[in-house]
């Protein structure tokens, strides 16, 4: 039954036969370049391969004929969306899973699970995400004793918020045989009940690694089926591209299966998740843009450190809230530099996951190190960077180095950031500006499913530092804002050129192809808070709607 209905959709997204050129007219329109320059335009035509082949002013009109025409109605128009660091997969196969991400408190996640587990008695596992216990008010992680209480009859895993951390329950341990003979992996790990070694039932980083061995992988269909489902949710928001940061050897199949039966539309910059699936995608360097530049592996992505509300973040100084504790390498420095340098042997593109301020450190000296070695256009990115000694700011503009971040991660840890690190370490905390002014390109997206995909908040926070509510008054560090024009750089052409995708995609000029986006307001013009009501009305690739679905 899946099958069909997958089969289905895919036939409604399936692209219509190919356009003669056509007129794009009574535009507001916005093109925009890496650096945040805007040019305003009114018009614009497009070929019979999705290509803009003219950009028109107020007034003028079309050189060639035209052959279709589409009455734009004065709609503001902007490059389509780019999210510079999400997980594809992640993202879809949630939609099949128990989401926790809206609780508030642990009672209430603990009733969700249960009642989860009554309406799936036949699945052998239960599988969710998102739960933090920072928003439930906790003072500490969950344990399996608490999980068991809701389900003790099958094992239970549940991944955190920001996918550094997992809970599970007696079962899902005894599955993994996790036991208190079970030492702490290299690079993660197992909490443990009071002073003793018995596990608690949280396991951080690689600690997750038994279990996650232990879950029934997701069959074929499944990853189609997530594959459209998170197609279909970065369109609603008016994403036409993606950078996918972790991508397996079966998320690739998917993908190209997508793309071989005619329903990929949107476009994938996809950087695997260790060097032997980099190696067996893309053999002897990055693939061909594939898909009419729908997908490519250019990459590897590579994880340094673990995350801030798991206390995994790699730390100069000990955690202000555990004393003694200053986070997880999750690799070695000279593991990241073997790393770094088999990859860019054959010219792939490294990405380094740096969360804490020792991280960004070391991921800043390894590019300075393997920088001569491997001259050229490398476009080295550091994913979140979101903690930074202020001493290490300037080291981001000697290499280009591209500051791949999150806005939106900054609302959801502002008082965790301040509790984690205290007030006299959150100078180079989420430090937009400053490492802009340092030289490196901003580009930002929003690590969905660890945030909600929402370009238009991402926007409203990059430009405020405040969160939906408005708080705090005036702005978190407000020094650290960056201009509208900024933001929306980093969410479309910038982000394009951080995946070696410019002049293909994300600025709308001559010769890239008409991935764009129809709003209901000017981003240029509006308040934060405008911004975060503005809606997503049309979403198009290369000059076809994809959304709403025609």
């Amino acid at each position: 039954m899946k099958r069909l209905l997958l089969a289905g959709a895919a036939l409604a997204l399936a692209p219509s036969p190919a356009l003669a050129d056509t007129l794009f007219e009574n535009v507001d329109g916005i093109s925009i370049t890496p650096e945040g320059k805007v040019k305003r335009f009114a018009a614009m035509v497009v070929d019979d391969e999705g290509r803009i082949t003219e950009l028109l002013d107020f007034g003028d009109g079309p050189e060639g004929e035209i052959d279709y025409l589409e009455d734009m109605k004065g709609a503001h128009v902007v490059p389509g969306f780019v999210d510079s660091h999400t997980h594809v997969m992640a993202l879809g196969l949630g939609t099949m899973t128990l989401d926790l991400s809206q609780t508030r408190s642990l009672e209430e996640a603990l009733a969700l699970i249960a009642d989860y587990a009554a309406k799936y008695p036949e699945r052998p596992w239960l599988l969710g995400h998102g739960w933090n216990q920072e928003q439930w008010g906790l003072g500490r992680f969950p344990t399996a004793a608490e999980l068991d209480a809701a389900v003790g009859d099958r094992p239970v895993w549940l991944s955190r918020v920001d996918g550094h951390a997992g809970w599970a329950n007696s079962a899902a341990l005894a599955a993994a045989e996790i036991t208190a003979e079970t030492r702490d992996p290299v690079g993660g790990r197992i909490l443990r009940i009071g002073n003793g070694r018995e596990p608690a039932g949280v396991l951080i980083d690689a600690a997750m690694a038994p279990v996650d061995a232990a879950v029934p992988p997701p069959l074929p269909e499944d990853r189609e089926q997530a594959l459209f489902a998170a197609q279909n949710i970065f369109f609603e928001h008016g994403i036409t591209a993606v950078a996918d940061m972790g991508t397996s050897l079966a998320d690739w199949m998917a993908y190209r299966r997508a793309g071989d039966a005619g329903w990929l539309q949107m476009r994938i910059m996809a950087y695997a998740g260790d060097l032997d699936e980099m190696l067996l995608i893309g053999g002897t360097g990055p693939t061909l843009w594939l898909y009419d530049d729908k997908l490519r592996m250019g990459g590897i992505k590579v994880w340094l450190d673990g995350a801030l509300g798991s206390r995994g973040a790699r730390l100069k100084a000990a955690y202000a809230d555990d004393p003694g504790n200053m986070g997880i390498d999750v690799i070695s420095g000279t593991q990241l530099r073997n790393i770094m340098s088999r990859a860019a042997l054959d010219e792939f593109q490294v990405a380094i996951h740096a969360i804490g301020d020792a991280a960004n450190a070391e991921a800043l000296a390894a590019i300075d190190e393997l920088a001569a070695e491997y001259p050229g256009e490398r476009r080295w990115r550091i994913e979140h960077a979101q903690i930074v000694d202020p001493a290490d700011i300037a080291r981001f503009g000697k290499h280009d180095v591209i500051a791949s971040m999150q806005p939106v991660h900054m609302t959801s840890d502002r008082l965790m950031a301040e509790a984690r690190l205290g007030p006299d370490r959150l100078t180079g905390a989420y430090a937009w500006r400053a490492i802009s002014q340092a030289g490196a390109l901003l580009a930002f997206g929003s690590d969905a499913p660890v945030e909600p995909v929402d370009v238009l908040a991402g926007l409203a926070t990059a430009i405020s530092r405040q969160d939906a509510a408005g708080e705090p008054e005036g702005g978190w560090i407000p020094d650290q804002r960056v201009t509208r024009e900024q933001a929306l750089a980093a969410y479309t052409a910038a982000g394009a050129y951080a995946g070696f995708a410019e002049g293909r995609f994300g600025s709308l000029k001559v010769g890239e192809r008409a991935d764009f986006v129809v709003l209901d307001s000017d981003p240029l013009l509006t308040s934060p808070e405008e911004l975060r009501n503005t809606r997503v009305l049309q979403t198009w690739v290369a000059g076809r709607r994809v959304f709403p679905a025609q």
